[in-house]
């Protein structure tokens, strides 16, 4: 399998690079492929285009990332959850990236009224999140919004039917076992995939 992970943190000593080591280790052992997209490292830009919002795509960078895409079986997301969303980086990354006759088309019903059909190849993906909050705070009190946003509305809109979610809570509070445990987790989930 090609397995194609985006790291949006802008930390290489983070725990998020720490669960992008342990995602690594695990799909590697497995024999799949990885390709990284570390938007920090890479210094990408994440302001859009107008150009780019019509679907007319001139920087060589964005092209490079939607190959990676195309190449991938399975997209997978490592970053932490600032203010319920993902960090300005990887919201921007998704603007240029995910664009029009590339991630998605619009099919007309009726009038302007329409649907969208989703264009990626890859048919899984896997959101891996880190908090600085206990999950009932946002499982219960915001229904995990942050989580729902990008499976429903970016996603699932561009033709991923099977996306997994791994939450980790309270990451900045958590006990170096429980942190060893989450990192033992994305390892078990790379080496199943």
């Amino acid at each position: 399998m090609n397995v194609g992970i985006v790291i949006a943190h802008p930390d290489p000593d983070s725990f998020n690079h720490a669960l992008l080591d342990s995602f690594v280790k695990g799909a590697k052992k497995a024999n799949h492929d990885v390709h990284i997209i570390d938007l920090y490292k890479d210094q990408f830009d994440p302001t859009v285009s107008l150009d780019e919002i019509r679907g007319e795509v001139s920087d060589p960078i964005i092209k490079k990332y939607q190959d990676q895409i195309k190449n991938a079986d399975c997209l997978v997301f490592i970053y932490p959850i600032f203010w319920f969303r993902g960090p300005a980086m990887l919201e921007g990354w998704i603007d240029r990236v995910f664009t029009p006759n590339f991630a998605f088309k619009f099919k007309s019903i009726i009038g302007y009224w329409g649907r969208c059909i989703g264009l990626l190849p890859c048919n899984k993906a896997i959101i891996i999140n880190t908090y600085g909050s206990p999950a009932i705070a946002t499982k219960y009190f915001y229904l995990n919004i942050p989580f729902r946003r990008l499976k429903r509305g970016v996603l699932k809109m561009c033709g991923v039917k099977k996306i997994v979610r791994v939450n980790l809570w309270s990451v900045p509070f958590v006990s170096d076992k429980k942190r060893k445990g989450y990192l033992k987790k994305v390892y078990k989930i790379a080496e199943q995939l």
